[in-house]
């Protein structure tokens, strides 16, 4: 009865959580007096396209699951989702994907021109690493230190520049050369979202290791899933369907890591399911 009514609330749950982070993210992105009013526009326009708000849902879901209230992890919830929107408006300008909608409005570049776009990109990512920096939560430095990475060279960056060099190679990449793409262009900020929401909570290394497995887990499952859907990357050599069992597999390997934390672990239960159904 109580596993039934846990499933019943939780996505209410994440609703309250999503209306919580864009609350943060608004008075984040504030305009500053002396700040030029471009440049937050645009910065603006690209955090409320519409977004789904995983990356901080699954920050905050961490925190509850090692026993602290989500808004402990709130900062570094908006962080990883400041920086996913700067990803996202650098990746679609004309030396990238050169992409002319996001979520079914005008691309950044395309509203607001190239110059102001990689700006907007710039300052977002500013933004992230001074919003952690003026809040006092527990580990602060470690999770500056696990966002840094998942987002520079070794992560997020790194992937990108593999991407690149896959698409002018044009030549026949294998599936491991696919996956090496993924986990650090999508799975690596995915897994920081879980690391820095557990470490805001006060995590015990027991606790960690298991929500890292998770967040590795859910990370590539995510990559997989959207690559089966836009028939490229792993889904390309692999096949859609390979594709997509392999994520469902990562999902019920993520989903076991949760056993231990019960109920704390709604959020982050519900998240996963919520990937398989996609």
């Amino acid at each position: 009865m109580t596993n039934r009514s846990t499933h019943r609330t939780t996505p209410h749950r994440l609703k309250l959580l999503r209306t919580l982070v864009d609350r943060e993210l608004r008075r984040a992105l504030s305009s500053p007096p002396l700040g030029p009013r471009a440049v937050h526009d645009a910065m603006r326009y690209c955090v409320f396209s519409g977004g789904k708000r995983f990356r901080p849902l699954l920050a905050l879901g961490a925190c509850e699951a090692v026993g602290a209230a989500a808004r402990r992890a709130l900062p570094a919830a908006c962080a990883v989702e400041l920086i996913h929107t700067y990803s996202l408006v650098h990746d679609d300008l004309p030396a990238m994907d050169d992409a002319d909608e996001r979520r079914g409005k005008p691309s950044c570049h395309r509203k607001f021109g190239e110059g102001q776009a990689i700006l907007a990109g710039d300052a977002l990512l500013t933004l992230a690493f001074e919003r952690l920096s003026r809040n006092s939560m527990p580990n602060t430095l470690g999770i500056i230190r696990a966002i840094g990475q998942a987002s520079g060279t070794s992560g997020l960056i790194g992937g990108q520049v593999l991407d690149l060099q896959a698409m002018r190679a044009r030549g026949a990449r294998s599936a491991a050369a696919w996956r090496d793409i993924a986990r650090r262009k999508t799975a690596a900020l995915i897994h920081a979202s879980v690391i820095s929401g557990a470490m805001a909570g006060g995590t015990s290394r027991p606790q960690l290791a298991r929500l890292s497995r998770y967040g590795r887990a859910v990370g590539l499952a995510f990559q997989l899933l959207d690559d089966a859907h836009d028939g490229e990357g792993l889904a390309d050599v692999m096949g859609p369907g390979a594709a997509r069992a392999q994520a469902r597999r990562l999902i019920r390997q993520a989903q076991q890591a949760l056993e231990p934390f019960g109920r704390r672990a709604a959020v982050l239960r519900e998240l996963a399911e919520w990937l398989a159904r996609t």
